[in-house]
């Protein structure tokens, strides 16, 4: 008889279960769920991230920020492990740079995540390490031609493309949402909007200057933005 689904197989990452799975990746998986909930949203040319923020009264906001940037061109918004994301961020930031000293460009969006995928994957198939407990939606624009990608990576090291997506613990409710509103012809200004408008859905009144990060990476000016409170409080005044 095969043991309980979840009762030693889980001891080891290397170890697939009667069912096929390996149950340390699902348990990353639901330490993404259980995360903060993060939005990221493009249309063909530019694309904004949006993140539900708790902070305590006490608390700084040094360490709780869940939107990095890679590269000028490039940001990432988180939901999970804060401290295993660092680790992988900084790894994008390096490989950003190795790319533009070899080949004299900037690194696509697409190679950007597919080395986060491949660097994620291997910890899911070696013996002494876990999975990483984050899954990241990394977008911005390419270089040459301009137009923007969004792609999610969860810790098993998969990689899907998108338009809009969401993830964290209102995910399933964002997706619902972007599903319903999200057009392929949306403006910059509407499209700055919008994972606002998903935010205030989840959190309603919760929602202000101080519950949640925003950025942006528009056309007009291919740089990486994060919102200061005042620009965040102006750009919600308009939710």
């Amino acid at each position: 008889m095969f043991q309980q689904a979840g009762r030693g197989y889980d001891m080891a990452i290397t170890q697939f279960s009667p069912e096929g799975r390996l149950f340390q990746v699902e348990y990353a998986i639901e330490a993404v769920r259980r995360g903060t909930t993060a939005i990221v949203c493009r249309n063909n040319n530019s694309v904004v991230f949006a993140v539900e923020k708790k902070n305590s009264d006490l608390q700084e906001s040094i360490g709780s920020g869940k939107i990095f940037k890679i590269d000028n061109h490039i940001g990432v918004a988180i939901a999970g492990l804060t401290a295993d994301a660092r680790v992988l961020i900084d790894r994008a930031r390096i490989q950003a740079q190795v790319n533009l000293l070899n080949y004299d460009e900037m690194i696509s969006v697409k190679d950007c995540t597919l080395n986060i995928c491949e660097y994620k994957q291997a910890f899911t198939q070696n013996a002494g390490v876990r999975p990483f407990g984050v899954s990241f939606l990394i977008a911005g624009i390419n270089p040459g031609n301009n137009q923007a990608s969004l792609y999610l990576t969860d810790p098993s090291g998969a990689m899907w493309g998108y338009k809009a997506f969401s993830i964290g613990s209102g995910a399933t409710e964002a997706r619902a949402y972007l599903e319903e509103h999200y057009k392929e012809d949306i403006n910059d200004e509407d499209l700055k909007l919008l994972p606002l408008k998903v935010l205030k859905e989840l959190m309603s009144e919760n929602l202000n200057k101080n519950t949640c990060d925003i950025a942006f990476i528009l056309k007009e000016d291919i740089n990486f933005k994060l919102l200061n409170l005042d620009e965040k409080e102006e750009l919600l005044k308009k939710v």
